[in-house]
């Protein structure tokens, strides 16, 4: 049998072409290759090659990014069966496992990440229940609870806040994880406080260098906070307010800040940029002290997120819109001073 040999009657046209360079033992013997003739092909010089433990790549020369991230993925999935004897992951044809790291936001066009064809591992994401060992360019990332995937490209990768916790993870280099924290919220990747979330639920938030890389997430994905809300004001032609301005009672202490202030209406708007960290302790003692102080001077607070203005803005609008009308048939608020903040 010649490498021009078709592998057997079984159609191939089902397959990508990346699929079709790219088998498991277990796939070359369904299309009637026996494990003996794949190792006869992938021998040194020959047609074929064993790229990973039981995956072969049916050329020779290099791999492609894409046929690294498959054969990742088919030998993740080819490693161990589930306690019924299937294999892992419910059918899905490369089981639970999905890209992560930096191999994952590379496919999620971050231009502050390596590009794959310069990784020297992928990263791939399974639960803490498989016991895999790194082999070749395959690394593992396990966790007790896996997000749902994102198909980028027909390849099933982590979402961008989980990829980058686990990118961040092995990064020492505190340049390099700044820039990807900040390019996550730049480029509308995600909000940093699911950034936030997933950094403090890996363990990362006492390292200093992901610390400083944080502040500047946060202070990044407020600026495009405030970017959005200015844009929903005037987009959705509400009356102008005053912008990021401090509330004080005449001659007494100062009651808050708010990102937007309507004087005549007493309606005031605040980012709620809180990280999921903080506790409802923390809530009862911070925003939502000030914001039952403020109602209790008759001034209406709308508290809007940043995820909410993203992909939201015109319902936001509608609610700022009736709370500005509503201001007509309540009691006039208490009078407060208003200096910029």
């Amino acid at each position: 049998m010649s490498h021009n040999t078709p592998l057997s009657p079984r159609p191939l046209h089902h397959l990508s072409d990346v699929q079709r360079r790219v088998l498991t033992i277990r796939q070359l013997r369904e299309h009637g290759v026996t494990a003996s003739v794949a190792a006869e092909r992938s021998r040194a010089g020959g047609p074929w090659q064993q790229i990973l433990p039981g995956v072969h790549l049916l050329h020779p020369g290099p791999a492609t990014s894409e046929e690294r991230l498959l054969a990742a993925l088919l030998y993740t999935a080819s490693r161990g069966q589930g306690a019924d004897g299937s294999a892992p992951g419910g059918g899905e044809p490369h089981g639970e496992a999905m890209i992560t790291g930096l191999a994952a936001l590379a496919m999620h066009h971050f231009s502050s990440a390596p590009p794959l064809a310069s990784l020297d591992r992928i990263d791939v994401l399974v639960p803490r229940t498989r016991r895999l060992r790194a082999t070749g360019f395959v690394r593992f990332v396990r966790a007790g609870t896996l997000p749902g995937p994102q198909y980028v490209a027909g390849v099933p990768t982590a979402p961008v806040a989980h990829a980058l916790a686990d990118a961040v993870a092995r990064l020492t280099d505190a340049v390099l994880v700044r820039r990807l924290l900040t390019e996550s919220v730049r480029h509308g990747h995600c909000e940093a406080t699911a950034v936030v979330a997933e950094l403090n639920s890996a363990r990362l938030l006492s390292r200093p260098h992901v610390v400083d890389a944080v502040d500047a997430l946060l202070a990044e994905g407020r600026a495009i906070a405030e970017g959005r809300l200015y844009d929903m004001v005037r987009g959705n032609h509400l009356p102008e307010p005053l912008w990021n301005v401090e509330l004080r009672l005449p001659g007494g202490p100062a009651l808050g800040g708010v990102d937007a202030y309507w004087r005549e209406q007493a309606v005031a708007v605040e980012i709620d940029t809180r990280a999921p960290r903080q506790n409802q302790e923390v809530w009862r003692g911070g925003f939502g002290h000030k914001r039952e102080h403020l109602e209790r001077l008759g001034i209406t607070v709308v508290r809007v997120t940043p995820k909410k203005l993203r992909e939201t803005p015109e319902e936001q609008a509608a609610v700022v819109r009736t709370a500005l009308i509503a201001a007509a048939d309540r009691d006039p608020a208490s009078y407060v001073v208003v200096l910029p903040r």
